[in-house]
């Protein structure tokens, strides 16, 4: 059970994937006219033979396996704090070095001419 989503399987998307494709080939088909009207029931009565196939015919077993624990160990836990450390650092000293050098930054006023 180590390939679930949600606690379903792929089993369970694949049959979604079918119908959802299934209904929307058979909403376009019944929009068209003459002999291609009528592969809709064709679509169908596959789509029904292969849900009964993938149903009646399980691959995986009904009980779960039973999971072993595995104890994961950080071994650079220190390290990665220093790092963060000197990240947090350079991030505020480039965001000091922003607010003096361009949102600080002086705006002289032009001289006016007078006549």
């Amino acid at each position: 059970m180590t390939s679930t989503v949600l606690g379903v399987g792929a089993g369970v998307f694949i049959l979604i994937l079918l119908w959802v494709v299934v209904l929307v080939l058979c909403m376009l088909l019944a929009r068209t006219s003459g002999l291609a009207r009528f592969s809709v029931i064709f679509f169908f009565l596959g789509a029904v033979i292969i849900t009964s196939v993938l149903l009646l015919l399980p691959r995986a077993d009904e009980l779960p396996v039973p999971v072993v624990e595995t104890k994961i160990v950080d071994r650079f836990f220190i390290g990665r704090y220093v790092l963060l450390a000197v990240l947090m650092a350079v991030f505020l000293g480039s965001l000091f070095l922003l607010l003096v050098h361009h949102v600080l930054e002086p705006v002289y006023a032009k001289p006016l001419h007078s006549h």
